[in-house]
């Protein structure tokens, strides 16, 4: 295989906010050549392509057996995410759907 999933970009309004939020929740660090561009933790999961014929784009963040998905929403709301009070959820959802201060909308998975 030649090819490997190398970053997923998102359109965000300003770099800066949107690069400190996204580094303050995932633990993420900036490359020094580049600070837009947000490296993983050394170790981190692989992440998957998920593909969906009726979602949008958005980031699904999975919470790990160290915390909980109450936990880090409460975590991430405290640098600033926003539920996002008007979505529909499917019964016995295990997500959570936040908004990152620059609108970007991702869901917390228990």
């Amino acid at each position: 295989m030649a090819l490997t999933l190398g970053a997923i970009v998102l359109n965000v309004p300003s770099n800066g906010p949107a690069a400190e939020f996204w580094s303050q929740a995932l633990g993420f660090t900036a490359d020094p050549g580049n600070p837009d561009f947000l490296a993983p933790p050394a170790g981190a999961a692989p992440t998957r392509l998920h593909l969906d014929t009726t979602d949008r784009t958005h980031l699904d963040l999975w919470v790990d057996e160290t915390s909980t998905p109450e936990a880090e929403v409460d975590r991430l709301i405290g640098l600033g995410a926003e539920r996002v009070e008007d979505w529909t959820y499917p019964p016995n959802a295990d997500f959570v759907v936040l908004k990152a201060p620059d609108g970007t909308v991702f869901c917390v998975i228990g």
